[in-house]
Formats: C-alpha cells, sequence, structure tokens
C-alpha cells in the first residue's frame, strides 16, 4: 500500500465512541463482577475468602482480555483498583473497607473538577480535546469554554453524589448496599454526566467550524477586494 493510500486509510478510520474508550459493553460488566464477588464470597466464606475472590475476579478478567485482545488499560487499572480495595480491607478487617478507597478517591476527583472549573481550564474540554489532539482553540472561544463548564460540573455532581451516599453507607455499615451503589453510581451514572460531555463537544465543535468558515470568508474577501484594487489602472495613466 502506498503512503497516500495509508494516509487516506487513516483518515477514513473511525474514531472510537465514547463506549469503545471506556472499554465497550464488556467493560462495564467486567468493572462489576470483582464487586459481586467480593460481597458474595464474603458473606457465605468470610473476608478472606472475599478479599481472594475479588483479586482471582480481577486477574481472570485481565487474562481474558489479553486473550481476547481486547483493550487492557480498563482491566489494568480495575485490576490495581481491586487490589488497593483489598488491601485497605485486610489492613481494617472490615468488609466495608474495600469501599473505602473508591468512597475518598470519589471526593478527590470532584475538587480536581471543581477547581478547574474556577481556574478556567475546566477539564471535561482538557481531557478530551487533549485525547483527540484538537489544540485549545475551544478555551478561546468563550461560549465552548461555558459548554465545557458545565460538563465538568456535571462530572463533579457525579463524584460529589458517590462520595455523599457511599460515605454514608459506610457509616450507617450497609456493606451489602455499599456495593449496590457503587455498581448503580459507577459507569450509568457516569454515562448521564457523558451525555453533557457530548452536548458540550458537539456545541463547541460546531461553533469552532462556523468561526473558522467565516475567517475562511473574511479572508478571501479581503484578498479578492485588495486584487482589484491593484489590478485596476490609474485613470491619469494612458
Amino acid at each position: 500500500m502506498t503512503e497516500s493510500g495509508e494516509q487516506a486509510e487513516t483518515e477514513t478510520k473511525p474514531q472510537p465512541t465514547l463506549l469503545e474508550q471506556m472499554g465497550g459493553v464488556s467493560g462495564l460488566i467486567y468493572s462489576s463482577v470483582p464487586v459481586v464477588v467480593f460481597v458474595l464470597a464474603n458473606a457465605i466464606f468470610g473476608l478472606q475468602a472475599g478479599i481472594w475472590s475479588a483479586l482471582g475476579s480481577a486477574v481472570a478478567i485481565t487474562v481474558l482480555r489479553l486473550v481476547r485482545r481486547e483493550p487492557l488499560q480498563p482491566a489494568i487499572s480495575g485490576f490495581f483498583g481491586v487490589a488497593i480495595a483489598a488491601f485497605i480491607a485486610y489492613r481494617t478487617g472490615s468488609a466495608k473497607g474495600f469501599f473505602l478507597f473508591g468512597i475518598w478517591a470519589s471526593l478527590v476527583y470532584g475538587g480536581v473538577f471543581v477547581v478547574s472549573i474556577l481556574v478556567r481550564w475546566p477539564l471535561a474540554g482538557v481531557i478530551w480535546n487533549f485525547l483527540n489532539g484538537t489544540g485549545t482553540a475551544w478555551h478561546k472561544d468563550k461560549p465552548s469554554r461555558f459548554g465545557y463548564d458545565l460538563a465538568t460540573l456535571a462530572l463533579a455532581a457525579v463524584f460529589g453524589a458517590r462520595f455523599i451516599v457511599q460515605r454514608w453507607l459506610y457509616e450507617a455499615d450497609y456493606t451489602g448496599w455499599l456495593a449496590f451503589a457503587k455498581i448503580a453510581m459507577g459507569y450509568p451514572l457516569y454515562g448521564l454526566a457523558l451525555l453533557v460531555v457530548v452536548w458540550a463537544v458537539r456545541r463547541s465543535d460546531k461553533r469552532l467550524k462556523a468561526l473558522e468558515d467565516a475567517k475562511a470568508t473574511e479572508e478571501a474577501d479581503t484578498e479578492a477586494a485588495l486584487r482589484v484594487k491593484y489590478s485596476q489602472t490609474p485613470a491619469s495613466e494612458t
């Protein structure tokens, strides 16, 4: 294949969707498995069995994705998350400790997203445009930045809701409900926030394209006017 053919193929290759970037439908399922396994094994066989069962399921998922040649990043990050949660549960000697890391991580993430809005670099816009290599033109456009502010605020609200609800369940010692909240307030709630991100992205892309087209038209008109001006022969010359 020629270089031009490879370039054309690259340009026409569809970009992965948000769901695909999150690991696809299988990624949504895989992320819930270790939590469910932990709660069931802990309820039936005790804490130690729950910890090792959760770790074993995380390893099995990683190996499965490797064999099936699926994206490994979600599985690897998920494994380390389970490993940290299992370690905390082991150190605290309590099943609810399995969820402690995720609870406080939600507070930290939510705070970071809020701060990014305050400093006028909303993370929803920063991350999206960095991953897609579209630069920082969105940041110079106030309406685009406002849209990303709303998207970032939606994500911050998700993390804030996770912290408040799961922290309360943790203090109340409702381990089973903690597991349910972790799953229900995970990808499903995150997906709702991503709808706001998609809206902000499309709104920004539409605005930036319109501004670019307007600028190109203005430059073309200016160039045409200059060509007419300097192509005219002065009346005094014969």
